[in-house]
């Protein structure tokens, strides 16, 4: 399944509490996309989150149910490592 990075802007610094996740996930698992892990910048306005999909068009779909930005959407398909080799993202 194809890989994505997703850059995300939020209006605010992006406060996540109890429960948020949970909706997330199920909406998620509807859109039939899996979110890996995400990195939040120092101020919390921005985050860049690698997910698993079908299609940029799922993630899409997903953030706009969640209420989520998804301002870059890019598919990715390999790693460069600190050795110079490029890796499979796996």
């Amino acid at each position: 399944m194809p890989y994505f990075i997703i850059e995300r802007n939020y209006a605010e610094r992006a406060v996540f509490g109890e429960g948020v996740f949970d909706e997330l996930n199920l909406i998620n698992d509807e859109e039939e996309v899996r979110w890996l892990y995400s990195f939040l910048s120092i101020d919390r306005r921005k985050s860049y989150c690698v997910y698993e999909a079908e299609s940029a068009e799922a993630i899409l779909s997903a953030a706009m149910r969640a209420g989520l930005p998804a301002d870059v959407i890019t598919e990715v398909d390999g790693r460069v490592l600190p050795s110079g080799l490029f890796a499979a993202v796996e």
